[in-house]
């Protein structure tokens, strides 16, 4: 019914059929993806270029698909304000990395680009996702995506890439996040992108201070209940630190316990940097809710 005291509608979970992406069929309804975290860059937010390598950034995309990472996402600029980095800089960091892992391995590889040409170089080299954390910021990206067989992530965030935000207000972040995600989906499929190649992401962090990723956080339901797979990144975060006075590199415990909240609200992809332990947490959350049955039973039988 309407009116005050009225009570919220319940939101009533979406099946979302299984789908390809890259190389691989996934059952969201039966599996959570993890997503590793492998940075081409120098000053990476966390690992402060320990993979910037070439072969540092392939074998940390091939150990965490060892490791049990369903694909590995591939950066070669922080998100962040930083030095500028040119496109022709961005593809000498990015391409190579997606040639070696594609040809040495299955696993899923996803470039985060907000560039349309490092989008589409990328593909031709083997990655089968975009994860473009600018929301469509470059006209032409929707054009690439609609092009290829690639899968788009689309990203809540507010100001041109690299740029900062230093006090984002917002009345109802949950909520002003949804239609903005509404929006990019509408703007994707009307340039030729199949609804079944998006997945969205509310973008933790990005433009939003530690109560807006908290509350995100709280409600990610209302995120989910949008229809399309929904991306958690949350490893590491600020606002984990903010949250339990812990420093980059002490937010392992808090970003699985943020991790385990957004499962439960419905994410199914999991951005994170330690994949053992999120492999670990995703499997038992997924034996939990039934999605999965134990590896072995010897207990009291």
């Amino acid at each position: 019914m309407d009116g005050p005291g009225a009570q919220p509608a319940v939101l009533e979970p979406r099946r979302i059929e299984p789908r390809r992406i890259g190389r691989r069929v996934f059952d969201f309804d039966r599996h959570v993806a993890v997503m590793a975290v492998v940075n081409r860059t120098p000053d990476s937010f966390f690992d402060r270029g320990a993979t910037f390598a070439l072969d540092r950034a392939v074998a940390a995309c091939l150990r965490a698909a060892e490791d049990g990472a369903d694909w590995v996402d591939v950066g070669g600029v922080p998100f962040g304000r930083g030095p500028v980095v040119t496109v022709d800089e961005e593809l000498d960091r990015v391409v190579p990395v997606v040639e070696a892992v594609a040809a040495a391995s299955d696993v899923v590889i996803s470039v985060d680009t907000h560039n349309a040409e490092v989008a589409r170089r990328s593909i031709a080299a083997g990655a089968g996702v975009i994860n473009d954390t600018s929301g469509l910021w470059d006209p032409d990206m929707v054009g690439v995506i609609a092009d290829s067989d690639a899968t788009l992530v689309l990203t809540h965030s507010l100001q041109p890439p690299r740029s900062s935000h230093p006090s984002p207000q917002y009345g109802d972040v949950v909520t002003e996040v949804a239609d903005y995600l509404r929006g990019r989906i509408d703007a994707a499929v009307a340039g030729g992108i199949p609804l079944e190649r998006l997945i969205v992401d509310p973008g933790h962090d990005l433009n939003k201070n530690t109560r807006h990723s908290l509350e995100l956080t709280r409600r990610l339901d209302e995120i989910v209940a949008i229809g399309l797979p929904t991306l958690a990144a949350v490893s590491n975060k600020d606002f984990i630190g903010e949250s339990i006075d812990r420093e980059r590199g002490e937010r392992l415990a808090g970003s699985l316990a943020a991790l385990v909240v957004c499962v439960s609200k419905g994410a199914r992809i999991v951005r994170m940097h330690d994949v053992p332990a999120t492999v670990d947490a995703v499997r038992m959350i997924e034996a939990i809710l039934g999605m999965r049955e134990p590896a072995w039973e010897k207990h009291n039988l």
